[in-house]
């Protein structure tokens, strides 16, 4: 017996839809099957019941009351009837919204597990299954045992085709295509067996297991695979045994009594090949296949495995790394940082390293918190005369102006923005000011000044309630992209986007809208700006289908086609370029258009002649995902385009006209792009930190 809530508890109340009186029921249903030996009717009720303990991978607080009573009815059937439900016990148990056990119930729930573990087994071994259902029925015993490596029950889908990783480190998913074959015989080597010493204490129900995985259930060649399988179950399933053993005692128990035969050993086979190994894309290190399976796995590290490059879990520890490349013969350069100096590993002094403070000088007037967590939007404010700002802001609505070579805050953090700041820009007036323009995730519009830290005026639109200020057609959605463009006549236009397809050019001295652009109301992702001749800009923007728009803000007739030349479509679709960001690349003797799709692949486009430049950025990995790009410039007046994807690592550094490219590994999950001349501003889920470029 195992201690069990009754029936009239309140806890029955945090089931949803699901009532007593139903458990009640279900509980006597399983009753008479087990007495009558059939008892197929209970089956429907438990179908039914299940939805109430847990909805789409969250679990609700009452099924720990409810299981203890459920796993004890179900203990007690006939093994080959309680397949199924053990599986979806072993969903319950492996999903991913999952709040604590109370304390009151952790007794009754463990010794539930225990029991169900006893009872699984026991059906594991005494029906034959389809080999799929089998795979499923021996996680959810590895589950009931305690071990991790049982959440691959909602990611296993051997018969699609693909595998979906989680990197333990870095949490970057990776897609596997065509991962799952059978082979005849096996591709990597087997695990190295489980420490001995760590068997698991007292009785467990494996002890059966390990006599039903006979070396032939596989074929040749498979052997060592069964002999670590069969040394998992002797130990018990010991909760820190590695998950690539504990994979290869699943695959064992598919091979050994999945159905039919020949199937139960292709999935085994195929079970198999997760023992090996895995590089995230994003992080580019190297995991056993089993830790990717589950998010956060216990004891997961970094393997080196089969002569592959050496991970970031074996260099030191570092900020910033660097590594040549398309020059051949050239070595990679690895940095290390002390304080704010970034050196290479000999001592040589390479850079300097800048944490940008979100705190205000105690000299400063603070009227709020000064802390703005993550930064997700940043720009650089270029005043004739005076000295370079940064802007940013991000999690909270708030707006930073920082000094980029020291990283200090040159106002405190400037309230008044009504809503979560989604972008921003920076417009140099004809007058020769330079406001701050910055875009909220209800519509608002603010300008700044960022000499005074005071927001210019009101914000954009009408006061529909106080303090919060909404613009007109704030119905049209978050401002996701904003730039400044010139137009013939001698003005600056503030240019917005929403994903809606909204793009209105505004005049920021009054606040008024003057214009639209995007007649056709594609749902807009990114939007840049390209000037084209002295004072006269264009705005390109990709989509949300990919595709790319060209307009001249300066036609009052968004249909009319003004300057703007459209890309060549056939090259776009030749390259099967999906543009996700767009950004504008000043060189010698033009402004390109540069696109970057979520490959990775960044092009640059002449827009006088819509015709693509160059042989562009080829994918990496580490850098695909949604992109983010920044123009900068070196020393001599080289320009550079660095590029990375959002909450990535890593960046990539390119120099179109030589077609160089070196690389960035950062210890941050990179969310926003800036450059101040050669100063690299990444603004990333922790605040912003600065890099110089000045070494290339």
């Amino acid at each position: 017996m195992i201690s069990k809530l009754p029936l009239h508890s309140p806890r029955w109340r945090d089931l949803d839809g699901v009532t007593a009186d139903e458990v009640k029921a279900l509980l006597e249903d399983m009753a008479s099957g087990g007495a009558t030996g059939t008892g197929d009717a209970w089956r429907q009720t438990w179908k039914h019941l299940s939805d109430g303990l847990m909805d789409d991978g969250t679990v609700f607080d009452g099924t720990y009351a409810a299981l203890p009573h459920l796993v004890e009815a179900a203990a007690a059937l006939p093994p080959g009837q309680t397949v199924d439900f053990w599986v979806d016990m072993g969903c319950v148990v492996t999903a991913e919204d999952r709040p604590p056990v109370p304390a009151d119930l952790e007794a009754g729930f463990g010794a539930a597990l225990r029991l169900a573990e006893q009872a699984a087994v026991r059906s594991l071994l005494a029906a034959g299954s389809p080999a799929e259902v089998c795979a499923s029925l021996a996680l959810s015993c590895v589950a009931f045992a305690g071990h991790h490596t049982a959440a691959a029950l909602w990611s296993l889908a051997p018969q699609e085709g693909h595998l979906l990783l989680v990197c333990p480190g870095c949490g970057a998913d990776t897609e596997i295509p065509g991962f799952f074959v059978d082979p005849v015989r096996p591709s990597l080597d087997a695990p190295e067996l489980p420490d001995p010493a760590r068997v698991r204490p007292g009785e467990h129900p494996w002890g059966e297991v390990a006599a039903a995985l006979r070396e032939e259930a596989l074929g040749e060649g498979w052997e060592p695979f069964l002999r670590v399988a069969r040394e998992v179950a002797a130990a018990g399933v010991p909760p820190e045994t590695p998950g690539r053993a504990v994979l290869c005692l699943v695959a064992g128990l598919v091979a050994a009594k999945g159905t039919p035969g020949r199937a139960g050993r292709e999935w085994a086979r195929r079970l198999m090949s997760l023992t090996g190994y895995f590089r995230c894309w994003d992080c580019e290190r190297t995991w056993a296949i089993a830790d990717g399976l589950a998010e956060n796995p216990d004891g997961a590290h970094p393997q080196n495995h089969l002569g592959e490059g050496g991970t970031a879990a074996d260099e030191p520890a570092t900020t910033v790394r660097s590594a040549g490349a398309d020059r051949p013969g050239e070595a990679p350069t690895r940095l290390r940082q002390d304080g704010r100096a970034l050196l290479t590993a000999d001592g040589t002094p390479w850079g300097h390293l800048t944490v940008f403070s979100d705190s205000a000088p105690v000299s400063m007037p603070v009227s709020m918190p000064v802390s703005i967590g993550g930064v997700t939007s940043l720009t650089v404010v270029s005043r004739p005369g005076r000295r370079t700002l940064v802007a940013g802001a991000g999690d909270r609505t708030a707006v930073c102006l920082w000094n980029p070579v020291d990283g200090q805050l040159v106002h405190a953090p400037l309230p008044g923005h009504p809503d979560r700041i989604r972008s921003m820009t920076a417009l140099p007036l004809p007058d020769g000011r330079v406001l701050l323009a910055t875009g909220g995730e209800a519509g608002t519009i603010t300008l700044w000044d960022p000499a005074t830290g005071r927001p210019v005026g009101e914000p954009f639109g009408e006061p529909v309630r106080e303090p919060v200020r909404e613009p007109v057609g704030n119905r049209l959605g978050e401002v996701i992209g904003m730039c400044a463009a010139t137009v013939p006549d001698g003005r600056t236009l503030l240019v917005t986007a929403t994903p809606r397809g909204a793009v209105r050019l505004w005049d920021p001295v009054t606040g008024e809208s003057v214009g639209r652009l995007n007649p056709y109301g594609s749902p807009i992702r990114s939007i840049a700006a390209v000037p084209v001749s002295a004072g006269h800009t264009l705005v390109a923007a990709a989509d949300t289908k990919g595709g790319v728009h060209v307009w001249d803000p300066a036609v009052d007739d968004p249909w009319e086609r003004g300057a703007a030349v459209q890309l060549n479509g056939r090259a776009l679709g030749d390259a099967g370029h999906r543009v996700a960001a767009v950004a504008a690349v000043p060189t010698q003797d033009r402004t390109m258009l540069a696109t970057g799709d979520d490959r990775g692949v960044v092009r640059l486009w002449d827009l006088s002649t819509g015709a693509p430049a160059g042989d562009g950025l080829p994918s990496s990995e580490g850098t695909a995902g949604v992109p983010v790009m920044a123009p900068g410039t070196l020393h001599g007046g080289r320009s550079v385009l660095v590029t990375g994807s959002r909450l990535g690592r890593r960046l990539r550094v390119w120099e179109p006209e030589t077609g160089a490219v070196r690389h960035i590994a950062l210890d941050v999950a990179l969310t926003c792009l800036a450059a101040a001349g050669p100063d690299l501003i990444v603004g990333h889920d922790g605040g912003a930190i600065g890099l110089s470029l000045t070494r290339w």
